[in-house]
């Protein structure tokens, strides 16, 4: 009997498999999930676009722990056959599951896809991640080249001291690699110059990679790839949020509860337990009592929505932590104007990308997504038409957050056009969405964050996880990992510190 109650905060990634571990490893305890948004999946989700779906920035899908990989087959199960795109194209397809499912006779199935990505800039394609070959020679200039391996090479021999992200990077790429594809596009992303992010950025999201480690996996030399490095991905047949989608099903339907468009208030804490949560749901005041509270919401609505605040310091910190938003511009098309440069076959021969870093200076767009290569199934007429988002990173409420949907997708469409991407004349249909507090970022108060977590350490029945509740940039993969690790914490009694360690080692990410 499930006489305990866990409320968990947010029905992100990390909330879902939080509440599915929940009801497959305790006997005693219900979760019930308050979600803000009317639906599941939190930024991993994918979004309706006149019957196209098209998600909030892709989500490749991997890893190297096999619990991970263990639910989502559960889920979805391995593709066994072609699909739709490689029949037409006579495609060969590598490491198809020997028992798997076919994608052109069920929907709930797991794709294997090819990773494809580049980057744009001066108006060509270059590797990404950046690598030393012929065409990469040709598009920058023998000069350019050579001042770039001169530039690493200095940096094997020297290295700078590590006091924030431009340090990181130069010593694994030299200056001048930096300067050309890091440096402006970093700024681009995050709003502030990789001198002003904290080095713990690169330690967590490019652990482990340099130009050295780019080469040899290129040329097929090492045997333990970096994630950044991948040549293979999982996806499901009809974007991430049908994965999220089977598992709320799933919670649903085995004693759980999901609460939609149900927004946190306040947090009603004495001493330190969290006694209660204060809601409005469906703009109606409710109180939900737990004996457990998981939070995947933000760090920084979670100190403030408390009833009883913390010292002024906290309060402080908290109310300075920094993130990054989101705007993406869908866009259903006749064509781009991208030519297919590779020998990768393609419909109608469109980029074999599934997205292009935009690293162009005189644009603020900064990716570009090919829904068609991430699924021909998500596509309404794949065969016939194009479906891209084009990439925003802003701060909400400045002035490309304040526009209107029109007057923003306008900008992006010229933006597209000016860079050579598509004509405008090609643009069917489009549609504007935006992410608040997508990205926590590495900067400003963040270098308090220490306090943060060990005053949200005093709180007996409190455990935060995912990206927002851990304010830590991890991967879909290692915020389902922190779900997970709250429920072992919560049965086992054990220290929850072992929340806060996952996704911090670098071996965890290199080596299974």
């Amino acid at each position: 009997m499930r006489n305990k109650i866990a409320l968990i905060i947010g029905a992100g990634p990390a909330g879902l498999a939080c509440a599915y571990k929940f009801l497959t490893e305790t006997e005693d305890i219900k979760p019930i999930i308050l979600e803000e948004l009317s639906g599941v999946g939190g930024i991993s989700r994918t979004v309706d676009f006149n019957g196209s779906g098209i998600d909030l920035g892709g989500h490749r899908m991997y890893s190297k722990v096999q619990e991970i990989l263990n639910l989502w087959n559960e889920f979805l199960p391995l593709q066994g056959e072609k699909s739709i795109d490689d029949l037409i194209l006579n495609r060969e397809v590598n490491n198809l599951s020997d028992n798997g499912l076919n994608p052109n006779k069920t929907d709930k199935v797991m794709l294997k896809k090819r990773r494809f990505s580049r980057i744009y800039y001066s108006r060509k394609f270059f590797d990404y991640p950046v690598s030393l070959k012929l065409s990469t020679i040709f598009n920058l200039g023998i000069f350019k080249t050579f001042l770039a391996g001169c530039s690493y090479l200095k940096s094997c021999f020297i290295k700078r001291e590590e006091n924030n992200l431009e340090d990181f990077m130069i010593n694994r790429f030299g200056k001048v690699l930096y300067s050309t594809f890091f440096e402006n596009y970093t700024e681009k992303v995050w709003g502030r110059h990789p001198r002003d992010i904290s080095k713990e950025w690169g330690e967590q999201r490019i652990k482990g990679l340099s130009l050295s480690k780019a080469i040899l996996n290129a040329l097929k030399l090492t045997k333990n790839k970096e994630t950044t490095l991948i040549d293979e991905f999982f996806y499901p047949k009809f974007g991430c949020g049908q994965l999220w989608n089977l598992m709320a099903d799933y919670i649903k339907d085995n004693g759980g509860e999901i609460h939609l468009n149900t927004k946190v208030v306040a947090l009603n804490n004495v001493n330190k337990k969290i006694n209660s949560i204060t809601v409005i749901e469906n703009s109606n005041q409710y109180e939900y009592y737990g004996d457990y509270i998981i939070s995947s919401m933000p760090v920084k609505d979670l100190i403030l929505g408390l009833k009883n605040y913390p010292d002024e310091n906290i309060l402080n910190i908290a109310k300075n932590l920094p993130y990054r938003d989101y705007m993406l511009v869908a866009l259903y098309l006749d064509k781009l104007k991208l030519k297919n440069n590779t020998k990768y076959k393609t419909i109608n021969n469109i980029c074999p990308d599934n997205w292009i870093y935009i690293q162009e200076p005189d644009v603020k767009v900064g990716r570009l997504q090919i829904m068609n290569n991430w699924s021909p199934y998500l596509v309404k007429d794949f065969e016939n038409k194009v479906l891209v988002s084009l990439e925003y990173f802003c701060d909400e409420n400045d002035e490309y957050w304040n526009m209107s949907d029109e007057a923003f997708i306008d900008f992006a469409i010229n933006e597209a056009e000016k860079i050579g991407i598509l004509d405008k004349k090609d643009v069917i249909s489009s549609k504007r969405e935006k992410v608040q507090k997508a990205y926590p970022a590495y900067f400003d108060a963040f270098k308090d964050f220490g306090k943060i977590k060990e005053f949200l350490n005093t709180f007996e029945n409190l455990y935060c996880i995912g990206r927002n509740g851990q304010h830590k940039y991890n991967n879909m993969d290692h915020s389902m990992l922190s779900g997970f690790e709250a429920v072992r914490i919560i049965k086992n009694n054990l220290d929850k510190d072992i929340l806060w360690r996952v996704n911090t080692e670098n071996a965890y990410q290199e080596l299974k």
